[in-house]
């Protein structure tokens, strides 16, 4: 006589598990955890991994070189750098053409209030902090890059960066008012 098949009870975690199993060849990437935008309770949280291969500041947070508040600090300096920045613009071929001259678009309050809050954290950090945290947050230099470029090579150069630099992500920290002074 065969036997009845048993039906396994129905596990709903396997359903909607959304990890990717397959990573590119040279990826680099480390777990973090983020609201859920799919949840159904606000504030759930899922485990997600980020890119740390070509962002020094989220290397150095995921390797626990730097704190959550110097971390949201450089994050915000880096915004207010991609809002103040008018670099090179594409052509919007909706516009009329006028002998090859392009009207300047105006100046947004939202970037002149970026460009405001870098010159003031420009002369806080001073010139060589203000060029340090421009190389790596920027320009995504590593210690020993900007060591190389400045003609200082040794690994006491790179740890007086790494210490420098998390000076100016502190001073950053305060500037947004991600920390407090310390007394």
């Amino acid at each position: 006589m065969a036997r009845a098949k048993r039906n396994k009870p129905h596990n709903l975690t396997k359903v909607h598990d959304r990890k990717s199993r397959d990573l590119p060849r040279n990826a680099e990437v480390a777990a973090i955890e983020v609201d859920d935008p799919l949840a159904l309770e606000p504030g759930e949280k899922i485990v997600t991994l980020r890119s740390i291969r070509n962002d020094p500041l989220a290397r150095l947070h995921t390797h626990r070189q730097i704190d959550e508040a110097q971390y949201q600090g450089g994050r915000a300096f880096q915004e207010d750098w991609e809002k103040a920045e008018r670099g090179p613009q594409a052509v919007d071929p909706s516009r009329e053409y006028v002998d090859g001259v392009r009207m300047r678009e105006p100046v947004t309050e939202g970037q002149r209030k970026a460009v405001l809050r870098l010159n003031r954290a420009e002369r806080e950090l001073g010139a060589d902090g203000a060029a340090l945290v421009h190389e790596v947050l920027i320009l995504g230099m590593t210690m020993e890059q900007i060591g190389q470029r400045r003609g200082l090579r040794g690994q006491r150069w790179i740890d007086y960066f790494a210490r420098r630099l998390r000076e100016c992500l502190d001073r950053l920290a305060l500037i947004y008012g991600f920390a407090t002074e310390r007394r």
